[in-house]
């Protein structure tokens, strides 16, 4: 049977065993808290009581449980549930008794199913251990996250019971401004004003057909973001829901989009502050987080070593990178085309193609319509190519031509009571914006976002 061990590295708790166990107290305010007490039955159900009440009540019971009579102060040892093991082994592995451990599981599983865990599950165990170093450690509480915004602790009162305790912060929803200044990459600097990196990921939609994000942005320039969002009443967002507007100071300008749906259609689109639709006829860059490795134009040829005309665009991504269709349109081709490797071929309106090669996978097949930004394939290295990337050509009526300077056609503009809802909708946007101030002093109106 796992002995406990006291050279692990576990901290000493004493008087701060509140911290390693109760610390699901103070995730934030609002916390609702129900009470069930095991091993030895109660008369009443306890009422809910207010996180300073939890908190003192938490203190009060591992304070008197570290005190018990035998047994030295408790250590927290935190714990991770390990594939194909059950969550009573792990339990076990803090070195409590097997029988302690079943009567600690059974009373966990009046809040949440035990038996069907996933490898990864973290709990944080207190333990003391006997003064005489004979037998079994005995535990004091544990506490575990079940949820984005709920948390049990179960405890063990002076008495000896156990007492499990379910808690769940109260969630309201809200829309948020985020904003501050580039500090690193785009998904670093939003993260730290508490933006997901989902909402990140539909900016570089959108600003794809703007910017180039590996040349435009640099350290300092400013962005503004407007999103949905589910938060408890601590702050932390939990959930974000759509993204209302998004703005980039870069390249000495400053670039505004506002979401709106117009009447009959199946989906938003984003439009700037003159109601004209910013979805451009194609897509800049069909791939997230990348890097311009080679340009339109002479080069000398990597593999063949002599210089011939590079009739796209290589963006340096990692193998397996989603690449988008640049605009809408039909899966032309996708087949293995020499030197380009796993080829795909996308036929556009007006006499527009978008090639795309090196793919290590497609997602689509020929003969399929596609949506801008519907993932199409995957980068990758196959065929003639010094490493993982994605090789982007633009034809116009057969002729490549550059596809960060090509006139591709632009997008519709809003008019009559479709610009007036907009310009509505616009107003709305622009009076959070003003309460939260300018980006430039770095407001962040968003809260750090959940982390799990």
């Amino acid at each position: 049977m796992p002995q406990f061990d006291p050279r692990r590295s576990n901290r000493r708790l004493a008087p701060r065993v509140l911290l390693a166990i109760a610390g699901f107290a103070a995730l934030g305010l609002g916390w609702r808290l129900s009470a069930t007490e095991h091993a030895r039955p109660v008369a009443s159900a306890p009422r809910p009581m207010d996180p300073a009440g939890y908190a003192a009540l938490q203190a009060q019971a591992f304070s008197q449980a570290a005190n018990q009579p035998g047994f030295a102060e408790p250590v927290n040892i935190p714990v991770k549930v390990q594939s194909g093991e059950t969550l009573e082994s792990a339990v076990r592995r803090t070195g409590i008794a097997a029988n302690e451990a079943r009567q600690v599981v059974d009373a966990l599983g009046k809040a949440f199913d035990t038996v069907n865990i996933k490898a990864g599950l973290a709990f944080n165990a207190a333990v003391a251990q006997p003064r005489d170093r004979r037998g079994p450690v005995r535990l004091v509480g544990l506490s575990m996250r079940t949820g984005p915004a709920t948390a049990i602790t179960l405890s063990r009162t002076f008495d000896g019971a156990l007492r499990l305790r379910e808690l769940a912060e109260k969630v309201h929803e809200d829309t948020t401004v985020a904003q501050g200044e580039m500090k690193g990459s785009l998904y670093e600097s939003a993260e730290a004003v508490g933006v997901t990196p989902a909402i990140t990921a539909e900016v570089v939609k959108i600003f794809s057909h703007k910017l180039d994000f590996s040349r435009d942005l640099h350290p300092g320039d400013d962005f503004r973001l407007v999103f949905d969002r589910k938060v408890t009443e601590s702050g932390r967002t939990i959930e974000t829901g759509d993204l209302l507007y998004a703005e980039i100071g870069a390249k000495g300008q400053v670039t505004r989009f506002y979401r709106y749906q117009q009447p009959g259609a199946s989906e938003a689109q984003y439009f700037d502050e003159t109601g004209k639709n910013i979805k451009g006829f194609l897509l800049r860059t069909p791939v997230d987080g990348a890097r311009v490795t080679s340009g339109f134009g002479m080069r000398m040829h990597p593999i063949l070593g002599y210089t011939r005309m590079h009739q796209g665009i290589d963006f340096g991504v990692p193998s397996g990178t989603p690449v988008f269709a640049a605009g809408d349109g039909v899966v032309e081709e996708a087949r293995w085309a020499g030197g380009y490797g796993r080829w795909m071929k996308l036929k556009h309106n007006g006499g527009w193609e978008t090639a795309y090669g090196h793919l290590s996978g497609w997602a689509a097949k020929p003969g399929q319509h596609v949506r801008q930004g519907q993932v199409i394939a995957y980068s990758g290295s196959t065929g003639e190519s010094t490493g993982p990337h994605l090789h982007y050509e633009v034809m116009d009526r057969g002729s490549k031509v550059d596809p960060k300077s090509a006139k591709v056609p632009a997008g519709t503009i809003l008019g009559g009571g479709e610009l007036a809802a907009f310009k509505a909708r616009k107003a709305h946007i622009d009076t959070l914006l003003a309460t939260a101030g300018s980006p430039g002093q770095n407001l962040a109106q968003a809260a750090t976002t959940a982390r799990r």
